[in-house]
């Protein structure tokens, strides 16, 4: 996760939404990424999909059962949409979305492929922090 907090931290520089996000197979990361929402334009351009292209180029494969993503905010619908056709085997995120995570969209579903896990609050502090200092920036 701290990986991901980096990534975030580029991201709030570039003046992105401060999210990032990395994925690692077997031990070692093989993608990392950050919101670039506004440097493309592109409103689909989250952390986690961008990580996701990443990591499919990277290991040649359209899907990813034994690897694990860390983003440092819980996913929106579209991402995990995303994750769950990628079949992602585990999900880590940080800070809880309460506006547009998940949980939100899905009363708490298991929204993601049936075999993946999930586990949320991981550096929520440190996340959470990052999100509120950038917004309060922009106020």
């Amino acid at each position: 996760m701290q990986q991901a907090l980096k990534q975030a931290q580029e991201a709030a520089r570039q003046g992105e939404v401060p999210v990032g996000a990395v994925v690692v197979s077997n031990g070692k990361i093989i993608a990392k990424a950050h919101n670039q929402v506004e440097l493309l334009c592109d409103s689909t351009a989250h952390a986690e999909i961008l990580a996701l292209t990443a990591a499919y180029q990277a290991l040649g494969s359209k899907y990813l059962p034994h690897a694990t993503l860390y983003v440092t905010l819980e996913p929106c619908l579209m991402c995990s949409g995303a994750l769950y056709w990628g079949q992602i085997g585990r999900i880590v995120y940080g800070a809880e979305d309460i506006k547009n995570g998940y949980r939100k969209f899905t009363a708490h579903h298991h929204p993601f492929h049936p075999k993946a896990t999930i586990e949320g609050g991981v550096l929520a502090a440190e996340c959470a922090q990052l999100l509120k200092s950038f917004f309060a920036a922009l106020r």
